[in-house]
């Protein structure tokens, strides 16, 4: 009885007896009446479901069960178990038959309770058989999970009794007295569980049942063998093969469990603080990827155990071979499978462990972009400079295109910080991996090497502070690199956002040798760096290497001492110890003494990349928690104090609040020009429902802020408790700011920006924002594509197309930023008519922004004032205001002269020579290179790396790079032979064979120094070389191209392509040649002593490289579609933070939340399928190799007669080459991915280019001697294809002279300024000073002339910095040039903000409101001291008495011989120049004094003034 029940056939009978109850609980549990009492007591249980009808047809029953093929494998299975319960009952019946005469009267006996035993469990596996065919799909799958069990387990116990004897020269299979049944019974049990559950594909179970995918992919129905082996993607491999470039449709579509709305449905409870918990968000992650977390956790102990069969194979392989004699527990090839098998599992399993990290990965992109995307969404805007405690210092709305610093960090968080967290999944090493492989290798050393080991161990362990301290030094060299880099990158960055500034005053030169400067104080620490790597080489190699060498000394010696006759003489001999060495031992702790090596160096990788993510992650918390948000986004500790008398719910307006751009406190310590800026409403302040309510003020005074607090963008402060405001937002909000907003995509979808269409009211819109004749402008119509900050529109079509979105919104609100400023007097008036007084607007509430108070006067029922010192000064109906402000009432008084005007103008039809735009699409499209890098892009980095010797240069490298390998390979030869000596009956000289070891080490690594360091100054030049090109390419290309091509490109390539060329092209290039070369030697130090199996390896080789060019076609089209579905990820990000003040306004978040998920699946999409390919080749790769070298083990074993050493030596150098054909395959197609770095910055250094400067071009050094200007028959154009925008033009300008330019603001009138700067392409004669242009260098020639743009440009740093930027005057100067400009009469009122030199300005002047940078834009003309100053509409953004006081200005503090040239559309600024040039159409039509053209009755310049509203002051500003 005890016999039966410790008999191992029993085992299958307690499994299912187990399975049994286990499924009754299942059924218990989910019963009815146990689901009700669940109900009652758990609020998470699940409800009783409501069951669909059943259908009774055999067709809709097959197709629940996943179709025909998944249910005829589960028939099949039921065969099967129906088949080994009938063998079995034939075994009963035949041994009882058998036992018949012997048997005594017993219950049981030895036999047939085993036979019962194993029928009951063959009946019950039946049953589930058939119950997962014919049941519900639930109780389906149950039934499989119990039926796996059963069989696997019950094929474990036939395994071990009757399969695992055969390969051992001692035991015999325990039911053998079966005969042939026994193996049809252990074929069929293999069968049904093991080939069935391996093939049988999966059903596709949708994760949100009310929304399955139309297509499945195949990686959610693939059966296991598939899943595991990667045979699911052998389609989009193939077809990637076969054609010249993988689309992104031609992509598997995306699984349901990796949509993003589906992840963040999941994850945003975790995580999002208005969510769930607040709680560090590493806890949230972690108990997302808690399953995930499980089954890498146990790959990776597969994996670290898998590590040792190789080893263990060799060892015991090499020890029969030493050894034939003695008698072995296990047959030979038992050893040879598993050094098949040990690689394969470990491939297997860390191939498996890559495919769950890096869908973890996949996933937690779009996680955390979308998390960080909609956290984005409820942040302040904060104007932000470099100096904490200087911002807000002005009254300006912080950014229409959001804070520099802020969208920095917001990228930064999505992109770098997201790759460290990602990377910071490798933690799992150091817990699980390094621990088990440390302690697995002692226990391995010791068995092996016995007490010896510990020898070695100790030399590792003393010599283990080596490579920390040199990890240290690399950390600290990484962390001064980054910041230099990123003092590169952030001077780059600021010069390609300004860089038609930069090109417009001539500055190339000197912003090339900045960035110049910045590069080579980060090239100095990049080579440093390179050269710590090289010690931490050295290190990592010399430690295994003496950790072997004490090892293996102390294992073969022993002294000891003898003396003669009376002397006492020591001497020490070397005999042979206990301990002796052999090639099973030499060359099995070797492969071991590798895996410590590589775990050495690991460790140190993964606990960096772990305080990285660390780093990261507190980073993403600190966003998530700690970052300012609005004010309904934050909780109210306390219950507020409701007024009584509070405004109605509808009420539009403020009582008593105060408002601040930040919730910081104040510190009291701030001088008042540095303190915070403070909208102060005392008392109430309504604005009038449905009519136009105006706020006006002086540049700087907050009328912006006004607005902003409206929309709740300030922070209230409330100063007494009757503190309130309102914008109710039931009916709609629409906002147009004044920094128009205009998103990277056609007119009209900026126009509707997702409002449904209604061609009608469209139409409407257009005719009333005068946009009809813009739209005939171009071919494409309102198709054309606006471009990147809407490069292709006028700044008045910008306005008018921010304005067109708020009209064609149904919002009951509409709030308007000053939206006149950009327009001309004519275009103003038809949007004060048509649009503001139209048909559209009636019945709506429009707040309006304007300094035009004289054309908006007569439209408007309710003005409200704002002082500079950011007080409500004043409010009053029109009418009141009008009776008590005599100045206002004088401005209204001439608005009559204006309307009367007004109809007499049409625009309604285009002239009929006037260019057109003759494509829709303007940003051109980035190139997808099809195929492998080309060699003109390798050549680019070969001439960098050579100077122009690439033939010496490599030969030199590869000569080295030989000579390392033969060395290396050579010393592994040696040890071997070292090993041989032994055994052979007499001493070994240790000390010769360990000088000679020594001698051979030492030479390897004094020539793999010298390479190093020869390839590593080679990459240094061409990181110098090629960043030099590409910058002076971008700096002297031409605005035409720049127009076509959006900045963030232009970045791109030199950031993350130059830090592609300094690190990952650098070290791939690197590796692959030195892969390439020891692949080599391997392979033919295998033929040296295996001739038979050149042609093996020559096979294994081919086949190994054309499986690596199959998956390379297909990896670098997945790739390049990866890199361009991660653009638009960032672009929306940028695009949303640049108008997401316009975006919350209109309550447009939804719409930008779906627009982000939409890209974050297509980018998911290709980064999964990027990933996937990865394990593809990898598994197959290795099995090529796995096979290799059990196929040459088992070769050498039984065909071949050679000495163990060199057979140990064989089988080191085949296991090397297999392992090393997957490397070279994979660093090959790493430089083929890095290559295109090189593609996309060959292609910017060839872009077209202006003139280069020659010594023919550079100026007499007394020019310009004076402002002259002479022209004669000028005709320009903004490319070779294109129209002329500029018709025969001739004018002479004396010097001294100030001329205005008046027109229309969609005649081009800022052509002429650009053709005079040579910035579009020019025909005719232009002579400054008597010298004609075209013979001038660019640089001396636009350094010599003064342009101040609408758009002026700041860039990151002190009001000093931004005026003096080269550091060339002292302060007085630079005062004066202020004051010149305007700002002291600007903050003569103000008794706090006002700008110092000291003043900190945000990116892109974000913390001034547009006047003050206009005004700062002025004052650096003036400080330049041209004589040539243009002003191309600088003064447009300023009010009416600013800009007089400029203008004023301008007139007595420039020098008598210098030129202005003024282009602006108030006529106040130009009507007291000395001539006025008029343009219409391209032509001059009227170029006198202002005089002499007023008094012609017919003349273009008189229409415009009589028009304007202050045709009185115009004709006294002329004295007519």
């Amino acid at each position: 009885m005890a016999s039966l029940w410790s008999d191992t056939l029993i085992i299958p009978l307690y499994v299912g007896t187990a399975s049994i109850l286990t499924l009754l609980l299942q059924m218990l549990w989910a019963s009815k009446p146990v689901l009700k009492l669940r109900a009652s007591y758990f609020k998470d249980a699940p409800q009783e479901s409501e069951c669909a009808p059943e259908t009774h047809s055999v067709g809709a029953h097959i197709e629940k069960h996943g179709g025909s093929t998944i249910f005829a494998f589960k028939v099949a299975r039921l065969a099967g178990c129906l088949a080994l319960l009938a063998l079995s009952i034939f075994s009963l019946a035949s041994e009882e038959e058998d036992d018949q005469d012997t048997r005594t009267f017993a219950p049981f006996v030895e036999g047939s309770p085993r036979g019962s035993a194993m029928c009951a469990t063959y009946f019950y596996a039946s049953l589930l058989a058939i119950l997962s065919a014919a049941g519900s799909s639930k109780w389906s799958q149950v039934a499989v999970n119990h039926l796996n069990t059963l069989l696997t387990c019950t094929f474990a116990v036939f395994f071990y009794r009757d399969v695992f004897p055969l390969a051992t020269f001692a035991l015999n299979p325990m039911d053998l007295s079966e005969g042939r049944l026994l193996w049809v019974k252990i074929i069929t049990l293999f069968t049904i569980s093991g080939i069935i559950p391996l093939v049988m594909p999966r059903q596709y179970i949708p994760v949100n049942r009310k929304n399955p995918m139309p297509v499945t992919n195949p990686e959610q129905t693939s059966s296991i063998l598939s899943l595991v082996l990667y045979f699911f993607l052998d389609p989009i491999i193939f077809l990637a093969y076969r054609i010249p470039h993988l689309s992104f449709d031609q992509l598997p579509p995306l699984c349901d469990y990796d949509y993003a709305e589906n992840l963040k449905e999941e994850a945003f409870p975790h995580l999002d603080v208005f969510a769930g918990k607040k709680r560090h968000v590493v806890f949230g992650i972690l108990w997302i990827y808690r399953w995930s977390i499980t089954s890498m956790a146990i790959m990776l102990t597969i994996l670290a155990l898998s590590a040792f069969v190789s080893p263990i194979a060799l060892n015991r392989l090499l020890n029969y071979l030493e050894n034939p004699n003695e008698e072995s527990f296990m047959k030979p090839w038992f050893w040879i499978l598993l050094l098949f098998l040990g690689p394969m599992v470990y491939s297997l399993a860390f191939q498996w462990y890559i495919f769950v990290s890096t869908h973890i990965m996949a996933q937690t992109t779009a996680i955390i972009t979308q998390l960080v995307f909609e956290h984005a969404l409820r942040i302040r805007v904060k104007a932000e400079t470099n100096e904490k405690g200087k911002a807000d210092a002005t009254a300006k709305e912080p950014s229409k295109k959001e804070s520099a610093n802020l969208l920095g960090k917001i990228t930064n968080l999505v992109t770098t910080d997201l790759g460290a967290i990602n990377e910071a999944r490798n933690v799992l090493f150091i817990v699980i991996l390094v621990p088990i492989q440390i302690i697995g290798s002692v226990v391995f050393l010791y068995q092996v090497l016995d007490w010896s080991a510990f020898v070695g161990m100790g030399v590792m362990v003393a010599l283990f502070p080596l490579p920390g301290y040199v990890a240290k030094l690399q950390q600290t060299a990484q962390k001064a690199t980054l910041k230099k880099t990123d003092a590169r990158v952030q001077t780059v960055s600021e010069t390609m956002n300004v860089l038609r500034m930069i090109k417009m005053f001539g500055w190339e030169k000197q912003m090339d040798g900045r960035i110049a400067d910045k590069r080579d104080e980060e090239l100095k620490w990049i080579w440093r760096r390179k050269l710590l790597d090289l010690a931490n080489g050295l290190v990592n190699t010399l430690i295994p290497v003496l950790t072997m060498i004490t090892t293996y000394v102390s294992s073969s010696l022993r002294v000891y001492c003898y003396a003669y006759s009376s002397t006492v003489l020591l001497a020490c001999s070397t005999v042979i110890a206990n301990q002796e060495l052999s090639a099973s031992k030499v060359f099995s702790s070797m492969a071991v003494f590798d895996l410590l090596r590589s775990q050495l160096w690991f460790t140190f990788y993964c606990i960096s990349t772990t305080v990285n993510g660390k780093v990261s992650l507190d980073r993403l918390n600190e966003f998530l928690h700690n970052t300012e948000l609005l004010d309904s986004f934050l909780s109210k500790d306390t219950p507020a104090i409701v007024d009584p008398d509070q405004p109605a719910s509808d009420a539009i307006g403020f009582r008593d609040a105060t408002f601040a751009w930040s919730n910081e406190e104040t510190d009291g310590t701030l001088t008042p020009s540095n303190r915070r800026f403070l909208l102060k409403v005392e008392g109430d302040v309504f604005f009038k429902p449905g009519c136009v309510n105006l706020v006006v003020g002086p540049t700087g005074s907050g009328k912006t802020s006004l607005l902003m607090a409206l929309l709740g963008e300030m922070h209230h402060v409330p100063s007494s408790p009757s503190s309130w405001y309102n914008l109710p937002r039931g009916k709609g909000v629409s906002y147009a700011a004044q920094e128009s907003f205009v998103m990277n995509d056609t007119i009209k979808a900026n126009i509707l920006f997702n409002a449904p269409m209604n061609a009608e009211r469209y139409q409407k819109v257009l005719h009333q924002c005068c946009l009809e004749r813009d739209l005939d402008l171009f071919d494409a119509g309102d198709a054309t594509e606006v471009g990147e900050k809407g490069l292709t529109l006028s700044g008045g079509q910008k306005a008018r197309v921010t304005l067109a979105r708020s009209l064609y919104s149904d919002s009951d609100i509409i709030l308007l930023d000053d939206i006149l400023a950009a327009l001309d007097v004519h275009t103003a008036k038809w949007i004060v008519e048509k649009c503001l007084d139209g048909d559209l607007i009636k019945g709506r509430t429009v707040i309006l922004v304007t300094h035009n108070v004289v054309m908006t006067a007569k439209i408007a029922k309710f003005v409200v004032s704002v002082g500079l010192d950011g007080r409500v000064s004043s409010q009053a109906s029109i009418s009141d205001a009008l009776a008590h402000d005599e100045a206002l009432a004088k401005e209204v008084s001439k608005d009559q002269e204006t309307l009367e005007a007004a109809d007499k103008e049409t625009v309604s039809t285009p002239p009929a020579d006037e260019p057109k735009v003759t494509k829709g699409k303007l940003i051109v499209a980035e190139e997808i290179p099809l195929g492998h890098v080309s060699w003109s892009a390798l050549n680019l980095y070969f001439d960098g790396m050579s100077g122009g010797h690439t033939i010496l240069f490599f030969a030199v490298l590869m000569l080295a790079i030989l000579t390392t390998e033969v060395c290396l390979t050579f010393q592994t030869w040696y040890l071997g032979y070292w090993a041989s000596q032994y055994g052979q009956g007499k001493p070994v000289a240790v000390w010769t064979y360990l000088g000679g070891f020594s001698a051979i080490q030492l030479a390897g690594l004094i020539i793999y120094t010298f390479y190093f360091v020869y390839y590593t100054w080679g990459s240094y030049r061409a990181s110098r070389t090629i960043h030099k090109q590409l910058v002076e390419s971008v700096l002297g290309t031409t605005l035409r191209w720049l127009d076509v091509t959006p900045v963030s490109r232009i970045i791109a390539r030199c950031t993350v392509d130059i830090n592609a060329v300094d690190g990952a092209v650098a070290e791939t290039l690197h590796s692959l040649i030195d892969i390439t070369v020891a692949m080599i030697i391997k392979f033919f130090a295998v033929v040296l002593f295996t001739p038979v199996f050149f042609f093996a390896g020559l096979f294994v080789g081919i086949t190994g490289a054309v499986c690596g060019q199959i998956y390379i076609a297909s990896q670098l089209s997945v790739k390049r579609e990866m890199s361009n579905a991660k653009a638009p990820v960032l672009a929306h990000f940028g695009a949303t933070m640049a108008g997401l003040i316009s975006v919350r306004a209109y309550g447009a978040q939804e719409d930008m939340m779906k627009v982000s998920i939409e890209r974050i699946n297509r980018l998911t999409r290709a980064t999964r399928t990027f990933a996937n390919l990865n394990r593809w080749v990898t598994v197959r790769i290795d099995l090529l190799g796995a096979l290799f070298a059990s196929s040459l083990a088992y070769y050498v074993v039984y065909f071949q007669s050679n000495r163990p050493y060199s057979i140990g030596f064989s089988l080191n150098m085949a296991l090397g080459f297999s392992n090393i054909i997957l490397y070279w395959v994979r660093i090959l197609n790493m430089f083929e991915v890095h290559g295109n770095s090189l593609e996309r910055i060959q292609r910017y250094t060839s872009i077209e280019q202006e003139d280069k400067p020659t010594p023919a071009g550079v100026p007499p050094a007394y020019w310009p001697a004076s402002g002259s200007l002479d022209v004669a028959n000028l005709s320009a154009k903004y490319s070779p294809e294109g129209d002329n925008v500029l018709h025969d033009i001739s004018f002479n300008i004396k010097s001294g002279e100030r001329v205005g330019s008046a027109g229309r603001d969609r005649e081009r009138r800022s052509s002429l300024t650009l053709s005079l700067l040579r910035c579009i392409l020019t025909e005719g004669t232009v002579r400054y000073d008597g010298i004609p242009t075209s013979s001038l260098n660019l640089d001396a020639l636009r350094s010599n002339i003064t342009i101040i743009p609408q758009m002026p440009e700041l860039l990151v740093g002190s009001l000093r910095s931004n005026l003096d930027i080269f550091n060339q005057f002292d302060d007085a100067t630079l005062n004066n040039a202020l004051r010149a400009a305007g700002l002291s009469s600007l903050q003569d009122d103000m008794d706090e903000g006002k700008l110092t030199l000291d003043s900190e300005i945000a990116g892109g002047g974000s913390n001034l409101s547009v006047g003050q940078r206009q005004i700062i834009a002025l004052a650096r003309a003036i400080v330049r001291g041209s004589k040539l100053l243009i002003l191309d509409e600088a003064t447009s953004a300023i009010d009416y008495k600013t800009d007089a006081v400029i203008q004023a200005s301008l007139r007595t503090e420039l020098s008598s011989d210098t030129t202005v040239l003024t282009v602006a559309h108030r006529l106040h600024t130009i009507m007291d120049a000395d001539k006025i040039m008029v343009l219409d159409a391209g032509r001059i039509v009227e170029f006198d004094s202002p005089k002499v053209l007023l008094k012609n009755k017919d003349g273009l310049l008189r229409a415009l003034v009589d028009e304007s509203g202050d045709k009185e002051a115009l004709y006294k500003m002329v004295q007519v």
